[in-house]
């Protein structure tokens, strides 16, 4: 492929990425791209694999023990535990935050319009929401959508270990500055971290901006194209 092909292929796939934001903030069924729950844990094998099917079943034992979760500050305000959901052999991973209102209502993660903004992105490199697995930091919502305290992070961060530990993705997307600091271990801001390639236990990370961000920033969207691009290169490598 020439140099002007390859110019052409990415202006194409930079125009698909936008189409595909396009129309967030539109009336959408609240179920639309997200994964109906198994029972608590909102999980599918995804594969005839064993191996695949044994994470399933780690997933799933995994929830159970969360249970009631009373470890901390959080249980007397939240709804719903919202464990995270998707494919047990999912190849792609997205870490995210917290829980927000929708989310703490459904006990689904990302199912407000920020979740479906992130369908739309993940839309963006060929694949569907329910090939990949999507949590949070946290599985409670803190009151008012305020950020994760130390606390909380440390009461939730061996069951995000575990999640990732029997999934095993290939990449893992953290999103916003709480998923990015937790997966590479460091304090610095998101805006510095974006797009940098890591490390996570022999997994590779990106870091970049929550899909609330866009929201509020679109146009910080060009930044997360060339961040996803960078997603499917690793995927394909």
């Amino acid at each position: 492929m020439s140099e002007r092909d390859d110019v052409v292929a990415d202006l194409r796939e930079r125009a698909r990425y936008y189409a595909t934001l396009s129309d967030v903030g539109l009336p959408r069924s609240p179920a639309a791209g997200v994964s109906a729950p198994v029972g608590e844990a909102a999980v599918s094998a995804g594969s005839s694999d064993p191996g695949r099917a044994e994470a399933a079943t780690e997933l799933k034992a995994l929830r159970e023990h969360i249970g009631d979760c009373q470890r901390c500050k959080l249980a007397p305000s939240r709804k719903n535990i919202v464990f995270g959901q998707g494919s047990a052999s999912a190849r792609l991973m997205f870490v995210g935050e917290a829980p927000g209102a929708d989310e703490d209502e459904q006990g689904l993660a990302f199912v407000g319009k920020a979740g479906q903004l992130l369908t739309r992105i993940i839309e963006s490199i060929g694949l569907k929401r329910d090939e990949v697995f999507i949590a949070n930091v946290l599985k409670c919502r803190p009151p008012q959508n305020r950020n994760p305290e130390p606390d909380e992070i440390a009461s939730c961060q061996p069951f995000l270990e575990r999640q990732i530990a029997a999934i095993r993705p290939k990449v893992i997307v953290g999103l916003g500055k709480f998923g990015g600091q937790w997966l590479l271990k460091t304090a610095e801001p998101i805006s510095r971290i974006r797009g940098r390639v890591g490390d996570y236990d022999g997994i590779k990370v990106i870091p970049t901006y929550h899909p609330a961000y866009l929201l509020r920033n679109p146009g910080a969207k060009k930044d997360v194209w060339e961040d996803m691009k960078t997603v499917r290169e690793l995927l394909k490598g």
